[in-house]
């Protein structure tokens, strides 16, 4: 996920949140004490938790599935100029090791594991990045 997707998701999560307290910008009250006050988590923590256990099952289905094969699949040809797009698989084996500190190398013999996994995705700290607000 881009920063861009990360920035936009969360801007547009704190509006519906501040619409529900009934606040608005001109109040100037931090998107911590608003998600404080009404018991939110943040959005962006659900979809990482939510991708990081669809890449438990990605590791853990069997061979012939499309879904693995397709994340197990190296594309050839050639690509366009300039710098590579980040591909899924780089992205969340990122979040993983920023998350969970596990290690790229270590990631698919760990989430093969479904109840070490599990307990590893419920112990992701409640807030992803601070508050610019």
């Amino acid at each position: 996920m881009t920063e861009r997707t990360r920035s936009r998701i969360q801007a547009a999560e704190m509006s519906f949140l501040r619409r529900v307290a009934g606040r608005s910008l001109r109040d100037k009250v931090r998107s911590s004490v608003t998600r404080e006050e009404l018991r939110v988590e943040p959005l962006l923590l659900h979809i990482e938790r939510s991708q990081l256990r669809w890449l438990g099952h990605l590791f853990r289905m069997p061979p012939g599935r499309l879904p693995g094969e397709v994340f197990r699949a190296c594309p050839t040809g050639r690509r366009p100029r300039g710098r590579p797009r980040t591909r899924w698989r780089d992205y969340v084996s990122r979040l993983a090791w920023e998350r969970l500190g596990i290690p790229p190398e270590e990631l698919e013999e760990v989430s093969g594991e479904k109840e070490v996994w599990a307990s590893l995705l419920r112990l992701l700290p409640r807030d992803p990045a601070p508050d610019k607000r």
